[in-house]
């Protein structure tokens, strides 16, 4: 009997996926569901005996069964989109069936907890130290520094909090990874309990991730024998986008509130009830049985440049002829990545513009994809590398329609505690709409009143209104509480930079 292996990642549900899987079984097949490879322009992708065909719909199963299907892709692994990467953290991607202990046990899965778990904390804490891994939520924080300020903290009780609120437009890693391979995180989180000496975990999952939420609740279940006595539970959230900052993430499980709270405390000092807590991004505790297994934090340590060590999953979305998941080593350009690897746009019009890191992440023209993927070469262009989401837009883009939205998707997300982030993203979208009218005529209604004397009277020209965004911007920047304010000026500045002509 045939075997077809079919993902059940939820993009490929999406399209069709399980009547798809169903037709398979009415031809006599056995289908097995598994993860995805992450190559989405061709999903769903079937495999047999290795083979691909790929995107197949219904009216496909006839011919791929017969041997003449022109959606046939040849062997999959040998695929270049596949052979070009170096996969650690989704090493299992398109192999393993998720919620099979069997097959995750089989491709080395618990061996990692196994020898965490017979060394010294601190001697655990000293290798993913070692290995150079920074969180890959997007701050780029060392992870092993985090760990060790609680792992030093005094308290009875410590907890592993991983933000899976993975919010950012094109990006879509931490979903795949929870949905494709659940085990890899829950080992991860174990090995980071056993390392601070904390004895509950919770994973934040948003309500718009309904498989990925029962994808990790079932593995939990089937895992606990494995990581007891430490103990796991998801928590969903309502899918608040500030809830990806890591303080209004704690106070949504604590029932609070989703809003930023100030700093310090840290949360590594006082963070869930009050408690030291390891926050984590989803890919930064998935990449933990990868670095401690034997050996494998130097070998780690060796991948990428500078201080951007390791592997980064990058997730290719937008207007993209090959959108999906691809897992480098740091230092790559974004002319090999959206050019030779993402092969340009679907709609086959030119580049326009790239943004790197999600909605608060700068446009990239294409006369700066020469820059390597790395924290340090980002920050010094004023850009981010966030969370590895980069969304490509063609030639008919508005830029700025797009540095308008940026100031309109800050006004309708934040969680309203600071001024510069509540008031000031609502007077980026006037003032947008202000420079691309030629400016101020008259002094509002509100300027006009007697008792706003320190108020222009007058109105403003073009100019006068790009100084007055300037301002605005770095008030933003530099008085927010957290990044959704803090980050909301690198779209606009950029648009403004490469693009001014989409002003007028």
């Amino acid at each position: 009997m045939t075997t077809v292996r079919i993902s059940d990642d939820a993009m490929a549900v999406a399209l069709g996926a399980d009547a798809l899987a169903a037709a398979f079984v009415a031809a006599g097949c056995t289908v097995e569901r598994t993860s995805s490879w992450g190559m989405h322009w061709l999903e769903p992708l079937v495999e047999i005996n290795g083979q691909g065909f790929g995107p197949a719909r219904l009216d496909d199963v006839a011919a791929i069964l017969g041997g003449s299907s022109a959606k046939a892709i040849g062997v999959i692994a040998d695929h270049p989109f596949i052979t070009g990467q170096q996969r650690l953290t989704f090493a299992r991607a398109g192999k393993t069936r998720p919620l099979s202990l069997e097959d995750y046990q089989a491709t080395g899965g618990w061996s990692a907890l196994t020898r965490a778990r017979a060394m010294e904390r601190a001697d655990v804490v000293a290798e993913v130290i070692e290995s150079g891994l920074r969180g890959r939520g997007g701050a780029g924080f060392p992870a092993g520094i985090k760990w060790r300020t609680v792992m030093e903290a005094a308290g009875d009780e410590k907890y592993i909090v991983c933000n899976a609120d993975e919010g950012d437009s094109g990006t879509f890693a931490d979903r795949m990874l929870m949905e494709g391979d659940p085990f890899q995180l829950i080992e991860g989180m174990a090995i980071a309990a056993h390392a601070v000496g904390a004895g509950q975990g919770y994973i934040y999952v948003r309500s718009e991730y309904p498989h990925a939420i029962a994808k990790l609740n079932a593995a939990i279940a089937l895992a606990a024998r494995h990581i007891a006595p430490f103990q796991l539970e998801v928590r969903v959230g309502a899918g608040a986008y500030v809830c990806g900052e890591e303080t209004s993430l704690l106070n949504s499980i604590e029932g609070k509130r989703g809003e930023v709270r100030a700093k310090p405390p840290l949360p590594a000092l006082e963070g869930l009830f009050g408690k030291p807590t390891v926050v984590n991004n989803v890919l930064t505790l998935a990449a933990i049985p990868h670095i401690m297994a034997e050996g494998g934090s130097g070998l780690y340590a060796q991948l990428g440049i500078e201080r951007s060590k390791g592997t980064m999953p990058i997730q290719l979305a937008g207007n993209i002829k090959h959108g999906g998941l691809y897992e480098t080593a740091f230092g790559i350009t974004l002319e090999t990545l959206v050019n030779q690897i993402g092969g340009g746009t679907a709609s086959g019009r030119p580049v326009k513009a790239v943004q790197v890191g999600g909605p608060l992440g700068a446009y990239i023209h294409p006369d700066q994809f020469h820059l390597p993927f790395d924290y340090e070469a980002y920050t010094l262009a004023d850009a981010l590398i966030g969370h590895g989401g980069i969304t490509v837009f063609d030639d008919s883009a508005d830029m700025g329609a797009m540095a308008r939205f940026a100031f309109q998707f800050c006004a309708a997300e934040s969680c309203g505690k600071c001024t510069p982030c509540r008031i000031g993203s609502t007077r980026g979208v006037e003032l947008i709409d202000r420079i691309r009218a030629g400016g101020k005529v008259h002094a509002d209604a509100v300027e006009a009143l007697p008792q706003m004397h320190n108020a222009r009277k007058a109105g403003r020209s073009r100019d006068e209104e790009l100084a007055l965004l300037d301002d605005l911007m770095e008030a933003m920047q530099f008085g927010s509480l957290c990044a959704l304010g803090g980050f909301t000026p690198y779209p606009v500045r950029s648009a403004l930079k490469h693009w001014p002509e989409d002003f007028s």
